[in-house]
């Protein structure tokens, strides 16, 4: 294997702890693993975090839905609850109903597909302004509640989602909660009463104002338990906190949890003068020592990682030092400089992305954010 991942299952419980405590005992978190755990393995995440703690989960499909279920299952833990959190389509249904998971509904279209299914437990999303997905409060809202009246649905939940959450003191947040009040008041005066109210993110929780105390009071006024949905702050990372004296409340108390490996495929030097990779893009300024790596953008090591004479790109950590990248990422090759590493030889083990070399490393040299860089690396 020229590639491998591993994951802690020791910070990961520890993240989960860590977020747990930020929010407090009124509030429950529910633990994303969407997108195959961000990359981690949605299988043994979700294991590892029902041993932490965490009985509800997050997955963007059916599909999904089913492996964890059935991954909790195996575990022991076969009264986690699992919410299918980016809609459903009418080939769904079945393996909704088989594998008792919990969809996301926000139109009575969807809540018309699961008619039938009785005692089916759905939570709805209220669209308070991210403008992605959800029923506006008003008509849109009485019209999903009263389907799931008429199918015989449950409402076992009500949530929304916010849209500038890593902004300390956003007054979008702050018009998205009075939306979302309106939309429980609106839930208040119906026959229906969810169990479950949930709101926030990794960045509700780490900004410094933090959401918890009012989504816990605003889930009691319906008579429900308040929920934070947290994915990234799970496997050790969050965005930065954006505005003025913005701080993280959470960022120090995560450690990422997965680490990326490959291992020298081949060590040459080089001399001053010579180019290396494709285009020719770096010319080595003096006698130099490079390590070729067996990985490659098509392993997910993104491309803008690549550095030339006049640009630095990105690293690996090869005995503990950094090893910068030389030329360009190709596809399933990289070069790196071990000059000034001693004793380099083929087969030692390297840090792809882990301790040393962050997933928001990457994404800072690169352009992006750390959530496609963990996804990414997760493709292997």
């Amino acid at each position: 294997m020229n590639s491998w991942i591993e994951v802690s299952e020791e910070r990961l419980a520890g993240n989960y702890r860590a977020i747990a405590a930020a929010v407090g005992a009124d509030t429950d978190v529910l633990a994303v693993v969407k997108a195959n755990a961000y990359g981690h393995g949605a299988e043994v995440c979700s294991v590892t975090l029902a041993r932490a703690g965490a009985r509800w989960f997050g997955v963007a499909d059916a599909r999904e839905g089913v492996r964890v279920r059935r991954a909790l299952n195996a575990a022991g833990f076969a009264g986690a609850e699992i919410l299918v959190m980016c809609g459903l389509m009418p080939e769904d249904v079945e393996a909704i109903a088989e594998h008792e998971l919990t969809p996301v509904v926000w139109t009575a279209e969807q809540v018309g597909w699961l008619r039938g299914r009785a005692e089916l437990r759905a939570h709805v999303e209220v669209d308070t302004g991210m403008g992605r997905q959800g029923c506006r409060p008003g008509a849109e809202l009485d019209a999903v509640l009263d389907s799931i009246g008429s199918a015989g649905l449950v409402l076992a939940g009500v949530m929304t989602h916010f849209c500038a959450a890593e902004v300390a003191g956003s007054e979008k947040t702050r018009e998205q909660r009075r939306r979302f009040e309106e939309a429980i008041a609106q839930i208040r005066r119906s026959e229906l009463r969810p169990q479950w109210v949930h709101a926030g993110s990794s960045s509700s929780v780490d900004n410094p104002a933090d959401e918890s105390a009012w989504l816990a009071e605003v889930a009691k006024s319906v008579g429900a338990r308040a929920m934070v949905r947290c994915g990234i702050a799970l496997y050790g990372y969050c965005l930065p906190i954006d505005g003025v004296g913005a701080s993280s409340k959470l960022r120090s108390a995560l450690k990422p949890a997965m680490t990326w490996k490959t291992r020298v495929l081949d060590v040459r030097e080089v001399a001053a003068g010579e180019t290396v990779g494709y285009n020719a893009t770096f010319t080595a300024p003096g006698p130099m020592r490079l390590a070729l790596l067996p990985v490659g953008y098509a392993d997910g090591l993104r491309r803008e990682l690549s550095a030339t004479n006049a640009r630095p790109g990105g690293w690996v950590v090869i005995g503990e030092k950094r090893a910068a990248i030389v030329g360009r990422v190709s596809m399933n090759l990289t070069m790196v400089d071990v000059t000034g590493i001693e004793g380099v030889r083929v087969g030692d083990e390297v840090v792809v992305l882990g301790d040393g070399v962050t997933a928001d490393d990457h994404a800072r040299v690169a352009g992006t954010i750390s959530y496609e860089i963990l996804c990414d690396a997760g493709k292997l």
